[in-house]
């Protein structure tokens, strides 16, 4: 049993790190952690390693940003052709205290971008179209992530978005979401994770359908299903759904939006439940019903699925005076086929 809890926040230390079962309820109930408050820095010997290894001169100036993840999505279908008819594929974002963290340090005299890890082809394509229409110098690319990649945890969404945050930072220049957003739709289908809080999202054309709010404290115990999603590969397999689909994943849509609004719980554990359900028509989750099974004998809100990605996950209200047992339950039911189920917790917007 482990928690993952971001390396970049007050907290517990480390990245899947074991605890005790007492140590993760702490954490777990810490209604005051704010971890999108905190960004660390690259060690200096990192990045001395790389200059080094590279053959360049650091640079004064740079500049480091994060993004968080998200646990698959909440909710995430198609809505009727009438209410969106450019683009009716949507997607409830549910954000999580796990990060990508980009630094990016400008070399004059070039428009390319040189990253590391040298396989994120994707952040390297978006670092390079961003410097050109900036008309500013390329450089270095470092990135970290504490997302596993093709797991549906925005890992891809995450790292496109610190990198422009980053390379905004080092040009002290005022960019438009827009732009980022037409920048990452030429790249792949994305998350809303450019935007605070939870968002209803066009990912296929990367742009704003509603802000919905912030999640309440939650916790999700998800398990990892095995392999990996590409998600360009993936969007192109999905095909239509039926118009009474359409009409269901409106009405979920719309409860949503008061859901999240009221902090209602309840209300959101039955829409990620439902999403999921819907969900197993195209792309079934094995451990589905079991999960459905070791939630509901907790007492639990709910199940909530990376859609396209390999998680599904067990939903816990941290503020409720169950919480405790309820997690106790929920280890205990999934432990009979999954060893090591991990603990994730929402970003709650608390300041």
């Amino acid at each position: 049993m482990v928690i993952k809890n971001s390396t970049h926040a007050r907290g517990p230390q480390g990245n899947g790190v074991s605890m005790s079962t007492r140590k993760l309820l702490e954490a777990a109930a810490d209604e005051v952690w704010k971890p999108y408050l905190f960004h660390q820095r690259f060690d200096g010997a990192d990045a001395a390693q790389i200059f080094a290894d590279d053959g360049q001169q650091p640079r004064i100036h740079s500049s480091d940003a994060l993004c968080c993840g998200t646990f698959g999505e909440l909710l995430q279908g198609q809505l009727p052709v009438a209410s969106v008819p450019c683009d009716p594929h949507f997607l409830v974002t549910m954000p999580i205290a796990l990060f990508a963290r980009a630094h990016f340090i400008p070399i004059a005299g070039t428009r390319l971008v040189t990253v590391y890890p040298s396989h994120k082809v994707k952040a390297k394509r978006l670092a390079e179209d961003l410097v050109i229409a900036l008309g500013a110098s390329g450089g270095i690319l470092l990135l970290q992530s504490e997302l596993p990649e093709g797991k549906g945890l925005a890992s891809s969404s995450a790292d496109l978005v610190a990198t422009a945050r980053s390379i905004a930072g080092c040009f002290r220049r005022r960019i438009r979401t827009s732009l980022i957003e037409k920048l990452m739709a030429d790249i792949e289908p994305s998350d809303g994770v450019m935007y605070p809080g939870v968002v209803a999202y066009r990912q296929r054309s990367c742009s704003l359908l509603s802000f919905l709010g912030h999640m309440p404290p939650l916790a999700i115990v998800g398990i990892d299903e095995g392999g990996t999603v590409e998600t360009l590969d993936y969007d192109q397999r999905r095909g239509e759904i039926s118009a009474s689909r359409r009409a269901e994943y409106q009405e979920l849509l719309d409860s949503a939006q008061i859901a999240i609004a009221r902090g209602d719980t309840a209300t959101i554990g039955k829409i990620a439940t439902a999403s999921a359900l819907l969900h197993q028509e195209q792309t079934p989750k094995k451990h589905l019903n079991s999960m459905l099974q070791a939630s509901e004998a907790a007492g639990a809100l709910g199940v909530i699925v990376a859609h396209s990605g390999t998680m599904i996950g067990i939903l816990l209200d941290r503020m409720a005076a169950e919480f405790p047992r309820q997690l106790r339950s929920v280890l205990a039911n999934v432990s009979p086929f999954d060893k090591s189920p991990e603990i994730y917790l929402t970003i709650t917007g608390r300041r």
